[in-house]
């Protein structure tokens, strides 16, 4: 049985809803996978000829991966993801072309989809495997979720999308600051902009450096089931702590049980993190930089880099020149794969990077974190 909510609202009458019932996904919708596209029906922008919106795994841009001259799902439905960072749910409410492993969910009865599109995203969904987190659709049919009836689905939908409204909002607002950030960062790293030395000399030239060059790479987690995650006293890195962070969060933090006598790679201060697969490329090798000493686990869908010194290096430095334009071109480019990217260690190591020297860096490291 699932815990019944602790605050509910009331019939516009005054009178109590009926209780929740207790459901599985499957009972409750038709769930299919996205499938391949043909690209000569596909178009990187938004025109008269290709006017439905194409939808992939991925978060960013609300996981559009471009437009379509025709339709496979319309109607009000929602979308779950299905690789990487699985179980992060979208309601849709548009004629639109699901691609790859995105699941969709059409509505078997009359249910509002937002609703459960916010229940989705409250629900942990973990997903045993020792490659990229995958979530399929007999997977997901299985999973648990709370049926008020349709007039409380939508009391409480409705409350939830006047919340988003605010918080999105607030996030046009962050996210106009972060495209500011972006150009400063830009003409930085490119060297558009120079520093000069507090005599007012130039500083020396950067010098260009490969990741092979300077460090090595090493795997997560390896050999964990179900049964050893949400429990035990270690703590590791969470693939989405890596995608969404520049500098991984100390408060977004897995737990895994793992014994005295394994072998596991820890990630160490200065550490960068990268992800390693994606159906899209601009999410593939996002980087995140570790700056703490308490040396947690990888989750196994990433794999971290170790500087050989890290007294000639800025770990501060290091995390936004890893997320700068240049740097995530060089990467987006090298990944291979056709409806899933993947990204190894050989050619991350060929990546490049102006790096400066140590007056230059400690210059670097004022303005762009204090």
């Amino acid at each position: 049985m699932m815990v019944a909510p602790k605050l509910r609202f009331k019939a516009d009458d005054g009178c109590d809803f009926p209780d929740w019932e207790d459901k599985t996904l499957g009972e409750l919708f038709h769930i299919s996978a996205g499938g391949d596209i043909d690209k000569n029906n596909c178009a990187a922008k938004q025109s008269e000829d290709y006017p439905y919106p194409v939808y992939a795994n991925a978060l960013v841009n609300n996981g559009t991966y471009g437009y379509a001259n025709y339709y496979k799902i319309d109607g009000d439905t929602f979308t779950v993801t299905g690789r990487g960072d699985v179980g992060h749910a979208v309601a849709r409410h548009c004629m639109y072309v699901p691609i790859v492993r995105l699941l969709v969910c059409q509505p078997n009865m009359d249910d509002d989809v937002d609703f459960f599109a916010e229940q989705i995203n409250h629900t942990r969904v973990f997903i045993e495997s020792t490659g990229v987190p995958q979530l399929t659709a007999p997977q997901l049919s299985k999973i648990k979720v709370r049926r008020p009836t349709l007039p409380e689905q939508r009391k409480i939908a409705d409350l939830l999308s006047a919340v988003d409204a605010v918080i999105a909002a607030q996030q046009a607002e962050v996210d106009a600051w972060e495209q500011r950030k972006k150009g400063v960062m830009q003409k930085l790293f490119s060297q558009e902009v120079r520093f000069k030395a507090d005599d007012g000399s130039e500083f020396p030239k950067w010098e260009e450096k490969t990741l092979g060059e300077e460090g090595q790479f090493y795997g997560g987690l390896s050999g964990k089931g179900k049964d050893d995650f949400d429990c035990g006293n270690g703590r590791f890195v969470t693939y989405m702590n890596v995608y969404k962070n520049t500098f991984a969060s100390r408060d977004a933090m897995g737990r895994v049980k793992v014994g005295d006598a394994e072998k596991q790679n820890k990630v160490r201060y200065g550490d960068i993190l990268f992800t390693q697969s994606s159906e899209t490329v601009d999410e593939v090798g996002l980087s995140s930089v570790y700056l703490y000493n308490d040396e947690p686990y990888l989750n196994s869908f990433c794999m971290g880099y170790r500087f050989n010194n890290l007294d000639n290096v800025c770990p501060e430095f290091i995390g936004y020149c890893m997320r700068s334009n240049e740097i995530r071109k060089s990467i987006m480019l090298m990944g291979q794969g056709i409806s899933r990217i993947n990204l190894g260690a050989k050619r991350l190591a060929t990546v490049k990077w102006l790096f400066p020297f140590e007056c230059v860096r400690a210059v670097l490291h004022h303005l762009l974190c204090e």
